[in-house]
């Protein structure tokens, strides 16, 4: 199917930002949704299948209205990942620092509405699916709103002699670089001075999952992060550690687990066992959630298809 548009009033600054430099913005849209887009000044035809065509057409025209200014590669990638869910409740509204926060997929609308309702939650899926990073914002808007008194975010412990013993520095300066990608969500969330004065409050804290042995959480927000890598023994620890008006998260990605090879992984084991458990949300992440550069859904695709091909009988 061919669909043509015609951009009025004409407007070169708008065009040239649309189309991106060397037409790159364009050259994104073809790839994701599979069509050719041919241009000519304020003329636009778009060819392919009739509902990718459309989508195009909406695709652009709502680029266009924002192309006072120039257009970044992201904001194409988001509004590509997002163009699936305009049909899709956009989840819980969330009080942080990034206004522009929603639900970029019909999934994480589910996962978010999950989160709000449920006492723990499970999110399992690739790289680049917002899995943490949603959480960690719940998080936020929690203790934004007084619903309670604490952010517990933890990782599973790694091994401090093996792994980390070259690093200078105490255990707390060892596992710090692996936490990282927690400081930085909570940054962009709430801002480095309100980060830096939550700590001193005592009202964020980052630990290795190891610490969270003996402790019991109450009126807390807590992420279990990496997931995949915990036993089932450090799964069931970490659960039980859920205290009166608190709520949990747990976040992995069982493809890359990186534990030893018969080490059963306590996020594979936690989705069985926990099934079907009442106030517990399963959540599943595919490569259409990734909200990343669209290169990286194809990889997750790639080693999904590897993984297959190495499982199937010859």
């Amino acid at each position: 199917m061919i669909l043509r548009h015609l951009f009025t009033p004409h407007n070169n600054t708008r065009l040239s930002h649309l189309c991106g430099s060397t037409d790159e913005h364009l050259r994104s849209i073809e790839a994701a949704l599979q069509v050719r887009i041919a241009h000519r000044h304020e003329q636009f035809k778009v060819e392919g299948p009739k509902a990718q065509a459309h989508r195009t057409m909406e695709l652009l025209q709502a680029l266009y209205e924002q192309a006072a200014r120039p257009i970044e590669a992201s904001t194409v990638q988001l509004m590509l990942a997002g163009d699936a869910s305009t049909d899709t409740a956009p989840g819980p509204a969330l009080a942080t620092r990034r206004q522009d926060l929603r639900a970029r997929t019909p999934n994480q609308a589910l996962y978010l509405d999950a989160i709000a309702g449920q006492d723990i939650t499970f999110g399992i899926g690739p790289a680049g699916t917002g899995k943490t990073y949603l959480a960690v914002a719940m998080a936020v808007d929690a203790l934004q709103r007084s619903s309670v008194q604490r952010i517990v975010l933890t990782r599973p412990a790694v091994e401090a002699g093996e792994r980390l013993g070259f690093l200078p520095g105490d255990l707390t300066q060892k596992v710090d670089p692996y936490l990282r990608p927690l400081y930085d969500a909570l940054y962009d969330l709430m801002g480095f001075d309100a980060v830096q004065k939550a700590f001193e409050r005592s009202t964020l804290e980052i630990a290795p999952l190891a610490f969270m042995r003996g402790r019991t959480l109450n009126h807390a927000f807590i992420i279990l992060d990496e997931a995949q890598n915990t036993t089932p023994e450090q799964m069931k620890m970490f659960l039980t550690r859920i205290g009166f008006g608190s709520r949990a998260v747990v976040t992995g990605d069982v493809s890359q687990i990186d534990l030893p090879k018969h080490q059963l992984s306590g996020l594979i084991d936690a989705e069985r066992v926990l099934r079907r458990v009442k106030g517990i949300a399963m959540c599943r992440f595919t490569s259409a959630d990734v909200v990343r550069h669209p290169l990286v859904a194809r990889i997750v695709d790639a080693y999904d298809a590897a993984g297959r091909s190495e499982r199937s009988p010859d």
